[in-house]
């Protein structure tokens, strides 16, 4: 979600690089560490103030811009978040390429290298624009204020919960329920393990500085994709029998597997495409509507292969593997359950916002 190498420096105990990831600046060292604070405010139906006081701003259509990189999975949460709910016309969405330098996320796919609405070259310039000199990394999802072009916030956990529950007035017609109240405990429970021992799991893997810690950050890893695979033979979606956050967040490091984590983070025990449970769930969830029709593979790949000088010095992209297999019969349906709950599934993919032909998966 950010510039993904800045600083990368050996120390004794192995290597221990400072990398400012997709998602968040992480301070190397044998373990890797994510730092997960990121700019709190909040984004409310009234403009409250968070709960513990973080600064409030309010919801407003037209007012905010989120940046949101195709190749970074966190930021690719809140794209497959927005296309449900149908805030595509309340929120605009600014892409920046996949790659990029040691100081910020670029928009060089976009005519002369500016995004077109903040006109901006570097998402740095709005984070520097509220805090000069901020000291973290620039990461993405972040969320702008077009006004001013100041950066409001990039706390990408919170960002999908409040699409979710502070903008329901600008929801589309049919818009699923994807934090339900009565399964709110449920789904931060999952949420959590997920996090910890796959979102960043295969990070841990991947950055890991020592064979010690890479191999605890393995089992952990494994130990919960055994959990998932359990838990997914029985049921069709994580939580309840409708898609909730929990799957948006799960399907986002799925979708990634094959084509990066199983090679590039050494997450090789096994490919997703060998885990019956798992890998027909992620099929099931990618040929739904909202979420198949945001997977970029080329810039996921060109993204992790390029951007990571550190574990892939050459900077080769791999061709495969192939996809054809995302699009053929998931199987679940005897599991029951129903996608969108009450509601119904968002209709096509706002113009301009398509995945590039030759760039998702084809049979």
């Amino acid at each position: 979600m950010s510039q993904e190498t800045e600083n990368a420096q050996q120390r004794a105990g192995g290597r221990t690089t400072d990398y400012s990831t997709c998602g968040s600046y992480v301070t190397g060292g044998a373990e890797f560490n994510r730092d997960t604070n990121y700019i709190e405010d909040r984004i409310t139906a009234d403009g409250r103030p968070g709960p513990n006081g973080e600064p409030g701003w309010p919801v407003e259509a037209g007012r905010y811009r989120l940046i949101a990189a195709r190749a970074c999975p966190w930021a690719n949460r809140t794209v497959i978040v927005r296309r449900l709910l149908g805030l595509e016309d309340a929120i605009s969405l600014g892409q920046p390429g996949p790659t990029h330098d040691a100081r910020s996320w670029t928009f060089d796919l976009d005519p002369g290298g500016v995004d077109p609405v903040l006109g901006i070259e570097r998402l740095q310039e709005a984070f520097f624009k509220r805090f000069p000199g901020y000291p973290r990394g620039i990461t993405v999802p972040a969320i702008v204020d077009v006004a001013t072009g100041e950066v409001v916030t990039n706390n990408f956990p919170q960002i999908t919960l409040d699409f979710s529950t502070e903008w329901t007035r600008f929801h589309r017609p049919g818009a699923p329920v994807l934090y339900p109240e009565h399964l709110r405990d449920e789904i931060d429970q999952v949420n959590k393990r997920v996090f910890t021992e796959v979102n960043n799991g295969v990070y841990r893997c991947g950055f890991a500085g020592s064979q010690q810690a890479y191999d605890s950050a393995y089992e952990r890893l494994w130990a919960a994709m055994d959990w998932l695979e359990d838990r997914l033979s029985g049921q069709r979606y994580l939580v309840g029998d409708t898609i909730t956050e929990a799957d948006v967040r799960l399907f986002t490091t799925l979708a990634r597997f094959d084509a990066v984590y199983h090679g590039h983070f050494k997450c090789n025990r096994q490919k997703l495409s060998e885990m019956p449970a798992l890998w027909g769930y992620a099929r099931d969830l990618f040929q739904t509507p909202g979420f198949g029709d945001t997977i970029d593979f080329v810039q996921i790949k060109q993204h992790y292969y390029i951007v990571h000088e550190d574990i892939n010095p050459t900077r080769i992209v791999p061709a495969g593997p192939a996809l054809g297999g995302w699009l053929e019969p998931h199987g679940r349906e005897p599991l029951g359950g129903r996608p969108f709950g009450d509601g119904t599934p968002p209709g096509p993919v706002k113009p301009g916002e398509e995945v590039a032909p030759g760039h998702g998966a084809t049979l």
